[in-house]
């Protein structure tokens, strides 16, 4: 028996990364799972769902966008029978300094990073609150946000700034469900550097900066975890699959820190 057998998931920017591996994992313990991106799913991450015995199903969707949100609802209520939980996974990196960073590259990151948690949440709470009283703890929401937003950084002002909100916005909405009974749970995740293409992006970004090669600037990112190496997207797959499960049903408006002691320093 799955840990989230019965249950519905949207995950969000999950043709690859984090998105695809958040989407297997909930898959294999037992939920249906809507995947959407902004890109076409040429990994096909959804026939591997369905090749593991998985139910799973795709559609295009732009997360700033209001009418592919209320397209992705209907999708995984007609397509899967519902909505119980929800992943704002898709997301952006930029790195420029603050002077270099025109309004345009601002707007684009706040855009994508937290008006598309923004209108996911608007959007998805009532589908997810009408089943929320078949699971113990209810539905559940889960914001991907960084530890770029628990502490800041050279060069991140936009990231910096875009997932900090993401932090707040969690807060604010996981105890405005609390407030009026409204059976959904809302959590972040707050990643350290994941070996993933964004990781990669990092890493290379890193390296024009510092006139070093790319082996180097990886070194260097790895060490500034105390463990000593990037994180995986399993990990973050796993904590996700936690905070969808009602073994979390105590926990709403938590951080869940999952960095290799990044932010422990």
């Amino acid at each position: 028996m799955g840990r989230i057998d019965g249950r519905v998931a949207l995950v969000t920017g999950a043709s690859r990364g984090i998105g695809a591996r958040v989407a297997k994992r909930l898959a294999e313990e037992g939920a249906s799972v809507l995947l959407t991106d902004i890109l076409e799913d040429t990994s096909d991450v959804t026939g591997e769902i369905r090749k593991d015995g998985g139910n799973a199903h795709f559609v295009h969707h732009d997360v700033t966008s209001e009418k592919d949100w209320d397209a992705a609802v209907k999708a995984a209520q007609d397509e899967l029978g519902g909505l119980d939980i929800l992943v704002n996974n898709a997301g952006i990196f930029l790195s420029k300094p603050i002077t270099e960073t025109t309004l345009e590259d601002f707007r684009r990151v706040m855009a994508i990073n937290v008006d598309g948690v923004f209108l996911g949440t608007k959007h998805c709470l009532p589908a997810i609150a009408e089943r929320g009283t078949k699971w113990a703890g209810g539905g559940s929401i889960i914001n991907l946000s960084s530890v770029a937003g628990l502490t800041g950084a050279p060069y991140m002002s936009a990231y910096n700034a875009s997932k900090g909100a993401v932090r707040l916005l969690t807060k604010s909405t996981a105890l405005e469900c609390a407030a009026t009974g409204m059976p959904v749970r809302i959590n972040s995740i707050h990643p350290g550097v994941i070996d993933t293409p964004m990781g990669t992006q990092l890493v290379n970004e890193f390296a024009d900066r510092a006139d070093t090669g790319a082996n180097e600037a990886r070194a260097a990112v790895s060490v500034a975890h105390p463990v000593g190496h990037f994180g995986e997207p399993l990990d973050i797959a796993n904590a996700a699959l936690f905070l969808a499960s009602s073994e979390s049903k105590f926990m709403t408006g938590s951080e869940v820190v999952v960095d290799g002691g990044m932010t422990a320093q």
